[in-house]
């Protein structure tokens, strides 16, 4: 095997790390895989740690014993979080978004790759204290949103239906009252998809009245399992009363004129303790 030089080792372990986010790793398996000693590997690593911290990229973390270890936590500076959700909210409030029933169209961003990046960057950086089994939700636009933030917090992704399908085998369903709709709908997921007693991280792209996560809440209570976040890129303001009340979000669509075409958008909760 080829030793590496100390620039390639630097940028292997960089891609090792992007990668496999939160995923623990033997300095022996780096000792081994670049045919050098230990503390080579940890003086590298040293380097990574101070380039990854000045550039707000996350932090590396070393923990000792036979079960120790080095790995990589994707971070966000807050700040940075804040900026991109404001020029994010710059796109939102334009009258072109405004759709019948008081919502915006962003459809578009939801498909934009440097878009749902950032956006999983920041549900990681809101539940990188959560300690949490997957991230659940709910079929479509939450989609791209759950995978974007599984790769950040490397968990798996479990998505709940709309309708059951025969691909899925034997589902659990629930019925849930649409928040939008007011009408009664159903949900559902295959028994086989996050056995019991997990923890789950909800995510959707919208919020109205809460609806469809009160309904995924009680979907999971079905396999004994619970939620132990609640994110959404965008809530309406109103009704102020929703049918959760433990959940962040990055936005808030405070006013629509379909008439005028008016729209008002500010900063969601995740950002009014800051």
């Amino acid at each position: 095997m080829t030793k590496f030089k100390r620039s390639n080792r630097i940028a292997e372990l960089t891609r090792i790390f992007i990668e496999n986010p939160r995923t623990n790793f033997q300095l022996t398996y780096f000792s081994e895989r670049f045919q050098v000693a230990k503390s080579s590997v940890s003086e590298d690593i040293t380097i990574l740690e101070e380039y990854f911290a000045e550039q707000g990229l996350g932090e590396i973390t070393t923990s000792a014993g036979a079960a120790g270890g080095v790995r990589y936590i994707p971070r966000m500076e807050v700040k940075d979080a804040k900026a991109w959700m404001l020029e994010t909210i710059s796109k939102l409030a334009v009258p072109e978004r405004v759709l019948p029933g008081g919502y915006l169209y962003m459809t578009d961003l939801l498909g934009e790759p440097s878009f749902i990046r950032s956006l999983g960057r920041v549900f990681a950086e809101a539940f990188s204290a959560v300690d949490a089994d997957m991230i659940l939700t709910v079929e479509t636009k939450g989609i791209p949103i759950a995978l974007a933030t599984s790769l950040y917090l490397h968990i798996p992704v479990v998505v709940v239906r709309r309708d059951s399908k025969v691909t899925e085998g034997t589902t659990v369903s629930v019925n849930y009252l649409s928040g939008s709709s007011r009408r009664i709908q159903t949900m559902s997921l295959a028994r086989r998809a996050i056995g019991n007693n997990k923890r789950a991280i909800i995510v959707d792209d919208f919020m109205k009245a809460g609806g469809t996560a009160k309904g995924m809440i009680n979907l999971l209570q079905e396999f004994q399992s619970e939620c132990v976040g609640i994110g959404v890129l965008m809530e309406m303001a109103e009704p102020k009363d929703k049918l959760v009340t433990d959940y962040i979000s990055l936005a808030k669509l405070t006013e629509v004129d379909e008439i005028k075409k008016t729209v008002s958008v500010e900063l969601g909760s995740f950002f009014e303790k800051i």
